[in-house]
């Protein structure tokens, strides 16, 4: 039998976490918490392998059953894995470079490059692959510092020259393992190089200790910023990369902008998919820290990916899903338009964990043996559509990722206020993404410019990010051309680049890389295309 160990942990501030755990687990509530047993006799825990239902969802379906008004408010298991265990899966947790593999073993068809493989063995992996020979590889890049070091997942089409990169960046708090639907379908196409990175203080990446010196609020923007886009330039540069399309998810999203505005030149599309922080809010703006009053980021907790892979669209999003691209455009440009993800309170224990400035990880952290069973409040949720051996595998790395040293998660409050809202939001600046100068003018010659880049806005129909902010940058963005084809020199006309449309995934909530991978993989390889036809017509015009 395993031991038993304490489960009363100190928090910072005001942050306690048994009254958290008692007031979103009504079973831990009324048990022992001054220790964790392992006995036999502990209550029965819902079978994690069930989809978890979210409140609405339950007092609907009892009203359907009954002509009774539904309860007030019906149980849920937010945590269903059950104590004994999680503490098991707490003593015996793989590392997160195996959990990290075991996730990568369900990629398909491609194979690791290692030293031992042979000519004869990448011959019949050749046949056995419908698509070509590919192999992936996973290297630790070194960056310059102390503890700065980035883990990256390659893969290539062996025998075939690449003259296109595909550089993917998860969101936050995540890794590159949630890609492992996306990698094989998008390496399927001829002449691109993948690149799946883990962001510093992310992931498998190192984790420096992560401060902010400057002491005006913007200039703390720009820092905490630059200690994620300025660690991607020097992997550019390391790996000797001259332009790539760069795809970011969520937290990625918005870096992903921000590297586009600080690094010109070096980008042949930007690709991103559900971006966090697009829209403006004037109180997440101005504001220090003040307690919010409604929020859709409670969807990332509470919406159940079961109902949103096999439901229909849901929320005011939808309004957009279905409505005429006329109409989407009027609405997103109505700053007071009602078409937005349903918005509800922000819970108390966000709001703390915000306030004291405490990422969520931490608790995972600091909850021992109960990690796995905070963890799989989430996973249970947003891995539920898939099959059990995935779901318990993005359920292991996820825990072996959480557990690990705080780094990059303490950026949170600085770029974000509570409720995702950004402080500097990305429609703001999004103009002048493409727009950058290159090489500054001197005497005896002018500026050179970027020529405009296209942008690719990518949301779930089912998404808690507001798409109506995307519909909102794209039309931004298409202005800016239309001003350059307006007022622009003759040689400005001829090499105006820049373009924008936003993309909705059916069936898809927020993740929509893993809830419709279909879909989105479909949606990118179109992209990958476009961008591969004008490298090759580049190329031609280079040899005239």
């Amino acid at each position: 039998m395993l031991k038993t160990y304490p489960t009363t942990f100190l928090l910072p501030k005001r942050l306690n976490l048994v009254s958290l755990v008692g007031r979103r687990d009504p079973d831990f509530a009324g048990s022992q918490r001054s220790s964790l047993s392992t006995d036999a006799s502990l209550p029965a825990q819902p079978d994690p392998r069930q989809p978890i239902l979210l409140v609405s969802h339950q007092a609907t379906m009892a009203q359907s059953q009954s002509n009774s008004p539904p309860s007030p408010r019906p149980k849920v298991a937010y945590f269903p894995l059950g104590y004994k265990e999680a503490a098991q899966q707490w003593w015996t947790c793989v590392s997160s470079r195996q959990a990290e593999r075991n996730v990568l073993s369900y990629v398909p068809f491609i194979r690791e490059a290692t030293s031992e493989i042979t000519s004869s063995q990448l011959q019949d992996l050749a046949k056995s692959d419908p698509f070509g020979q590919r192999i992936w590889r996973s290297s630790m890049v070194q960056l310059a510092g102390k503890n700065r070091a980035l883990n990256e997942l390659a893969i290539e089409r062996v025998g075939e020259q690449a003259d296109d990169t595909l550089v993917m960046l998860h969101g936050y708090g995540a890794g590159l393992g949630f890609f492992y639907k996306n990698f094989e379908p998008l390496s399927r196409a001829p002449g691109w190089k993948l690149y799946a990175l883990d962001m510093l203080g992310y992931g498998n990446s190192t984790r420096p200790n992560f401060r902010i010196h400057a002491k005006d609020p913007k200039e703390k923007i720009a820092e905490a910023e630059g200690w994620f886009i300025d660690a991607l330039e020097e992997w550019r540069k390391a790996r000797n990369i001259d332009k790539f399309t760069l795809l970011g998810h969520s937290l990625g999203g918005y870096l992903a902008v921000s590297y586009a505005l600080k690094y010109p030149g070096r980008l042949n599309k930007l690709i991103l998919a559900s971006p966090v922080g697009i829209p403006e809010d004037p109180w997440a703006v101005n504001a220090e820290m003040p307690e919010p009053g409604e929020s859709t980021l409670e969807n990332e907790f509470t919406q159940d990916q079961e109902s949103i892979v096999k439901g229909e669209p849901a929320g005011a999003n939808a309004a957009f899903v279905r409505a005429s691209p006329a109409d989407k455009k009027a609405a997103a440009s109505q700053p007071d338009i009602t078409t937005t993800p349903p918005k509800r309170p922000i819970p108390n224990w966000l709001v703390w964990l915000w306030d004291a400035n405490v990422s969520p990880f931490s608790i995972v952290r600091l909850a021992g043996p109960l990690g796995p069973r905070f963890v799989s409040g989430w996973t249970s949720r947003r891995f539920n559509h898939l099959p059990p051996d995935e779901k318990e595998a993005l359920h292991t790395y996820s825990y072996a990722l959480f557990r690990q040293k705080g780094s990059g998660e303490y950026v949170l409050p600085y770029l974000l206020a509570p409720g995702a809202y950004a402080r500097s939001p990305v429609i703001n600046r999004i103009r002048e993404v493409g727009r950058q100068v290159i090489q500054p003018a001197t005497e005896t010659t002018p500026a050179i410019r970027e020529t405009g880049l296209p942008v690719v806005f990518l949301y779930g129909e089912n998404d808690w990010m507001d798409v109506a902010g995307g519909y909102a940058a794209e039309e931004k963005l298409k202005q800016r051309s239309r001003e350059v084809l307006l007022h622009g020199t003759v040689e400005e006309k001829r090499n105006e680049n820049g373009s924008a449309k936003v993309v909705v995934v059916r069936k898809a909530g927020h993740h929509l890389y893993l809830d419709n991978p279909e879909e989105f993989n479909y949606i990118i390889r179109k992209e990958m295309e476009d961008t591969r036809q004008r490298t090759l017509k580049l190329k031609e015009m280079a040899k005239e």
